[in-house]
């Protein structure tokens, strides 16, 4: 049956391609003599009125060509050029999979002017008549020239408002009065199956229009660089250069704007994600108003407990977020929170997932007290601790913290020097940067010191040390200092190397 269908369909589609090839007006279809469909004759007369045998269901429009019509005038193509040249990758988190580099979609890669500047493209959206712009954050981050082409064709220069990170939220302003503009949506929540119409500036063409359905909601944990958004999941095609664009609902109403898309191709396949109009309008509404956006700071690496529940002997049900790592100096360290702790409430209120303690932690304002109750050797356990502000993502991403309150100095930029070896957490820069498998983890070594005698090289991840695993530099610190305790001459280390893994008995210096 399955093939009758696809006959017919063929059949049809070709009949009426050759009757438009030949026709200037209305379709003729043959006449009763020559051979007439049984039951048929004379001129067809299709008629759109009231009996239509095929009606959309409800809520669904005929055509998105009156809301594109209304709402393409605010969309707008932003070019850059940048100190950088793009077409870089992020690595977003698929279930099964592990985090994966995928493309944003943007046009970054371009001719190189100048030798060191690259153009690129994305686009954006008149968030108000007095010129601001919505777009997101890696479109225009390092720019040096910002050009904006309106629907209308005329080009206008415009300067960074401001820009946050953590979100991929920018806005940018171009000189004018009465521009047309879009508001976004953000009390009625779309639904998983409602319809989408995505606009924007998809490889340079600029002015385009693609529908489709929200495929999926929360996914907050798609992409580690942005671990304060739950991205809608969309399947109206976007690809680079829609970077930054609005997707709408049917009313023309924006409830989110595109950020990124998961293609093995680096075209669109259907699976894109946008930034919901409920974190966007608040975040560009401050950015707007000149505020710097400021976060609540724990100073910890965690994950979901999830995967590890049943191994902890944990009972069904139990959620929270495990605690990997702890950074050295920063508040949870200083208010006695260690690695292997499980964090089931903050203030009171459970905690579901470790994006949702991210996300609460940095609705906190610095100095507030954040009261954890957490479990710890399977007893439940409340600790107080009190809130910093939260780094740029290069100090994150480098291993440091800039708390001014910190009782110990932070890592440098380079990693922390232990026995010889100078080390730093994984974080998703150090992964892409030795490129580091995911099932890889534990210390990067960032400079061999000492150790270059044994064979360390910047790169090499140090899985476990003496018996035990090590994420963090306060477990490395512990098992040197155990070993040496023990009257050992050596240490053992497992060390993952592009070859392998190498076990080693490393040799310890002397304390300094």
């Amino acid at each position: 049956m399955m093939k009758r269908k696809e006959f017919m369909l063929g059949a049809i589609a070709g009949l009426t391609f050759a009757a438009a090839a030949t026709a200037g007006g209305v379709i003729d279809w043959p006449s009763a003599q020559a051979d007439p469909v049984a039951g048929v004759s004379g001129r067809l007369a299709p008629s759109a009125g009231g009996g239509l045998a095929f009606a959309p269901p409800q809520g669904a429009p005929l055509s998105f060509a009156d809301i594109f019509e209304q709402v393409a005038p605010a969309v707008v193509q932003i070019d850059v050029k940048t100190r950088v040249a793009g077409g870089g990758q992020r690595f977003i988190q698929i279930p099964g999979l592990g985090p994966v580099p995928v493309p944003v979609p943007e046009g970054e890669e371009g001719a190189e002017d100048e030798g060191t500047t690259a153009l690129g493209a994305g686009s954006g959206f008149f968030i108000a008549a007095n010129g601001f712009i919505v777009t997101n954050n890696h479109v225009v981050a390092d720019a040096t020239e910002i050009t904006v082409k309106l629907a209308d064709g005329r080009e206008l220069e415009a300067r960074l408002v401001g820009r946050d990170e953590d979100t991929d939220l920018a806005v940018i302003k171009v000189e004018g009065t009465d521009f047309p503009f879009v508001n976004f949506e953000e009390t009625a929540q779309p639904r998983v199956g409602d319809w989408v119409i995505a606009v924007g500036n998809p490889f340079g063409l600029g002015g385009t229009a693609t529908a489709g359905i929200v495929s999926a909601k929360g996914r907050g944990e798609v992409d580690n660089a942005t671990p304060y958004t739950d991205y809608l999941q969309i399947d109206a095609a976007i690809n680079r250069g829609n970077s930054g664009g609005p997707t709408f609902d049917i009313y023309g109403r924006v409830i989110g704007v595109n950020s990124a898309i998961y293609s093995p191709t680096g075209g669109s396949v259907g699976i894109g994600f946008a930034i919901p109009a409920a974190i966007a309008k608040p975040i560009t509404d401050r950015l707007m108003r000149g505020e710097a956006i400021e976060r609540g700071y724990l100073g910890v690496e965690i994950a979901n407990l999830d995967p590890y529940r049943e191994a902890m002997g944990l009972p069904a049900g139990t959620r929270g977020a495990l605690v990997n790592s702890v950074t050295p100096g920063g508040p949870a360290a200083r208010g006695g929170l260690q690695a292997g702790d499980v964090v089931v409430s903050l203030n009171g209120q459970p905690v579901v997932s470790s994006s949702d303690l991210t996300r609460r932690v940095g609705q906190a304002s610095a100095g507030d007290n954040l009261r954890l109750e957490l479990l710890r050797d399977g007893r439940r356990q409340t600790l107080t601790v009190r809130s910093g502000t939260r780094p740029s993502r290069a100090d994150l991403e480098a291993g440091r913290t800039v708390d001014e309150d910190a009782d110990e100095a932070a890592p440098s930029r380079a990693g922390v020097a232990v026995a010889g070896i100078t080390v730093a957490p994984m974080t998703p820069a150090l992964r892409a940067q030795y490129e580091v498998p995911a099932s890889v983890n534990g210390l990067v070594v960032t400079q061999a010191g000492r150790g270059d005698a044994q064979g360390f090289q910047p790169g090499y991840v140090i899985s476990r040390a003496g018996n035990r695993a090590v994420t963090t530099v306060a477990e490395f610190q512990a098992a040197v200092a155990a070993a040496r305790t023990a009257g050992q001459d050596s240490l053992f280390l497992m060390v993952w190397t592009s070859r392998g893994n190498v076990p080693l008995a490393y040799e310890l210096p002397d304390p300094e």
